[in-house]
């Protein structure tokens, strides 16, 4: 009996020991941090094949310092891949924070706090803002932006840098058509405030945009997003897969990549967004720009890219463009 109670006494200790540590760390490069000068910068990436441009331009604001990749699950695949394009950096680091009690450990706070880059992983937003949104992990990033820290995400990891957010809460990501035919099905689900950065502010940003035929739910949620009264002129980000949008510290925005960047504002009110109703959004502004092309986000004008305007009419979409294409 005295032995069992002695095990008993045992596992008492060592199980909540081991469930105290709810992330996983890895790290590849030399172990001390260092401190070093960094410049501000802000990377959206469309997802898809990584940018290896858009890491080195990162790497190059960090000062060689300790870069950090965050996400909710997954692996450290990006060590190896972030150390071979910037092998002057101090470290390259992944942590996985895969709860909210995780997202208040001391050790993933001063992790963050101590990097001098940082980037958030793909996977699913819905996470990030579960896990993440209101813990110490959101302070600590928004230390490292008013700190002057280049940030940076792709897919997921882009849909939460921009002021407003389609969160993904629900059981499948909304489609263009699903959006269409009812602004307010259950699938749209929107979130705003988890990154503070100045020029992503008044936006909603979405990745694999042409891939994935997104054009009409991002008509979608900036009815949604004047409905709400967030916004009354809404704007959108959308990039495509394989190309991303480097922001420096004044807006000026240039992208690097195989593929395009859509700038959109609303006009204002939506003429119909209601729900069980098609939407009618008209006139769409829309500038769209590749590799050659540069826009500023302050003036939210551009150069070397493209203008026209989109609209939805009853749910179907139509352009301004020569043929009608929306993209």
């Amino acid at each position: 009996m005295r032995k069992f109670l002695l095990l008993l006494f045992v596992f008492s200790v060592v199980l909540p020991a081991v469930a105290a540590k709810q992330y996983s760390y890895f790290r590849v490069g030399y172990s001390n941090d260092v401190f070093a000068s960094t410049t501000p910068g802000t990377v959206l990436m469309g997802g898809g094949t990584d940018v290896d441009a858009a890491f080195q331009w990162m790497c190059q604001r960090s000062g060689n310092g300790d870069f950090l990749v965050i996400r909710a699950t997954g692996t450290d695949a990006y060590n190896p891949y972030i150390q071979q394009l910037c092998p002057n950096e101090n470290s390259v680091a992944t942590l996985i924070i895969p709860n909210r009690t995780a997202a208040s450990d001391p050790f993933v706070i001063s992790t963050i706090q101590s990097a001098e880059a940082l980037w958030i992983a793909g996977g699913d937003q819905s996470n990030y803002i579960n896990y993440w949104k209101g813990t110490p992990v959101q302070d600590a990033l928004n230390g490292l932006i008013a700190g002057g820290v280049p940030i940076g995400g792709t897919s997921a990891g882009m849909n939460v840098l921009s002021q407003f957010i389609y969160s993904a809460q629900a059981s499948q990501g909304v489609t263009s058509s699903q959006a269409l035919a009812d602004p307010f099905t259950r699938y749209i689900t929107l979130d705003r405030d988890f990154a503070n950065l100045s020029t992503l502010q008044g936006i909603i940003a979405d990745p694999h945009f042409v891939t994935r035929d997104r054009m009409g739910r991002d008509l979608a949620f900036m009815c949604r997003i004047y409905t709400n009264a967030w916004s009354n002129a809404p704007r959108d980000i959308a990039i495509d897969e394989r190309t991303a949008l480097l922001i420096d510290s004044r807006g000026n925005a240039t992208v690097v990549g195989s593929s395009t960047v859509y700038f959109m504002q609303a006009p204002g009110a939506p003429q119909v967004c209601q729900p069980k109703t098609p939407l009618t959004y008209s006139d769409i502004r829309v500038y769209r720009i590749n590799a050659s092309g540069t826009f500023n986000l302050s003036m939210w004008t551009g150069k070397g890219g493209t203008a026209y305007t989109v609209s939805a009419n009853a749910g179907v979409l139509s352009s301004t463009q020569a043929g009608g294409s929306i993209y």
